[in-house]
């Protein structure tokens, strides 16, 4: 199984299908608070994301994806190696997000959002490119091009980038009242849960049940707690006031009764 067998159109539409997931991550929380903290530093961390995420999808390719494909590994060897990566992760966020300038700022949990869209990003465009790889047809009834695995795809996109994204700003938050190494021990778990989910989601997309409703049940907290706690008391007053008014305008929108054209002569 070669990267080289998947065509370099359908390694692009892998890729875009990965990054999908920023989009709609970045649209779904960090662009309703845009002015009401550094925006800039959550980019770069975007990118911080991008380029480690990389890294370690290469590392989860080579030695937890093949050594599935190839049955070089057993289930304690894969166990390992996943907790392995899941610190490794858990630490570089810790890394991250916990310098002094990045704490004092109170940016940890924006920023921690924008890193885990990037890293969630990587993780799911390689693992896409895998699904679309004739040579998983053997050991999988989903892989090769075609509407099916889009939409795993999708899916594989939308959990990798959200779980990433609310464990790093979860970890934030955290970071932020001075409690460090139970969520680095706890996140490490739950990454490691989250990479040898997702790669199973290549043979067995029925594993995704398992992880949505996670996703579902963390995303409130993380947009009224987590990633709101990145703001200072007065820019979280302002965000609450704005959200306020923004409600109070679409609803008066939609009960605004139109009125009647009039023609008139002059």
């Amino acid at each position: 199984m070669a990267i080289e067998a998947v065509p370099i159109s359908q390694q692009q539409i892998a890729f875009a299908i990965g990054l999908l997931g920023i989009y709609v991550g970045w649209r779904g929380i960090i662009s309703k608070m845009t002015g009401f903290y550094d925006i800039a530093n959550a980019s770069k961390n975007l990118l911080y994301g991008i380029v480690v995420g990389m890294l370690f999808a290469v590392i989860i390719d080579n030695y937890i994806l093949f050594g599935i494909v190839n049955l070089s590994v057993n289930m304690l060897t894969l166990t390992f190696l996943s907790i392995l990566i899941g610190i490794s992760e858990s630490s570089f966020v810790l890394f991250i997000l916990g310098r002094p300038r990045v704490v004092a700022l109170r940016a940890s949990p924006p920023n921690g959002w924008a890193l885990g869209l990037g890293m969630g990003a990587m993780h799911s465009s390689v693992l896409i490119v895998r699904l679309f790889d004739e040579g998983l047809t053997s050991i999988s009834n989903f892989s090769g091009f075609n509407i099916y695995s889009i939409i795993i795809g999708m899916c594989i996109s939308m959990s990798a980038c959200f779980g990433h994204a609310l464990l790093n700003a979860w970890q934030g938050y955290n970071i932020l009242n001075n409690n460090r190494l139970k969520p680095l021990l706890i996140g490490s778990l739950i990454r490691a849960t989250l990479i040898i989910s997702l790669v199973l989601c290549l043979f067995l997309p029925i594993i995704m049940i398992a992880i949505i409703p996670i996703i579902i049940l963390s995303w409130s907290p993380a947009q009224k707690i987590w990633v709101p706690s990145g703001m200072t008391p007065s820019a979280k007053q302002a965000f609450k006031r704005t959200l306020r008014q923004s409600l109070k305008h679409e609803l008066a929108s939609n009960h605004r009764i139109k009125g009647n054209s009039l023609d008139s002569e002059e």
